[in-house]
């Protein structure tokens, strides 16, 4: 008898006086859990997620639809970025004040080529204020999930408010589960056993998050 048949005839065994339940997986548990703590307004929504960003060390900053273009331009132009990479579907308008020269995402790309990329700028699906936390979808704004993990710059666009919810059983709402999901709450960052934080291992060393707001909220942190 094999290691696997010994396990399976123990899981049987602790299992033969259980009644079959056809009940559907979504229906067998209650999930009364709340969905969101406590009453925030749509402003103390952002401020908290802006909050949570800059304490993940990802740099934070407020502007609106008219003036995004110049602050990518200025931010890409402080990285000395001359190569950024761009999804396909990433709206034109954002890149119109920038020089450096645009690499698209394509599948033959490799990843030496997307190393020698010094910056990428993308959209979100949603951000979660409560945890801090970016997600990406693969949509067109986004582009492949490899584009923002070899880069060492990341510009992430959030729609304020659009793209903004209190909580992460709101944002899976949003979420479709069959697509690749990436969870980013700050820059890529790791610890070694004497818990030395190194960054950039896995990810970007530098997470810019960019809120647009089309109430002109133009505050910078």
């Amino acid at each position: 008898m094999s290691s696997r048949d010994v396990i399976l005839g123990r899981v049987r065994r602790a299992i033969a006086d259980v009644r079959p339940d056809d009940t559907p997986y979504e229906q067998a548990f209650a999930r009364d859990y709340l969905r969101e703590h406590g009453e925030r307004s749509v402003a103390e929504t952002v401020d908290l997620l802006a909050e949570n960003l800059a304490d993940y060390r990802a740099v934070v900053h407020r502007t609106d639809p008219g003036e995004l273009p110049y602050l990518i331009m200025r931010l890409l132009a402080a990285r000395g970025s001359r190569y950024v990479l761009v999804p396909p579907g990433l709206p034109p308008e954002w890149m119109s004040a920038a020089d450096p020269t645009r690499i698209h995402d394509r599948a033959v790309s490799t990843a030496h080529e997307l190393d020698r990329v010094e910056s990428v700028v993308t959209g979100c699906a949603v951000a979660i204020a409560e945890t801090g936390t970016i997600v990406l979808d693969g949509g067109p704004d986004q582009g492949r999930r490899r584009i923002t993990l070899v880069p060492d710059h990341h510009v992430c666009v959030v729609r304020v408010p659009d793209q903004v919810v209190s909580s992460v059983p709101l944002a899976l709402g949003r979420l479709d589960p069959k697509r690749p999901l990436t969870w980013i709450s700050g820059p890529s960052a790791t610890s070694d056993i004497e818990l030395d934080r190194v960054e950039g291992v896995h990810g970007p060393r530098t997470l810019e998050v960019v809120l647009v707001s089309a109430g002109g909220d133009e505050r910078a942190q």
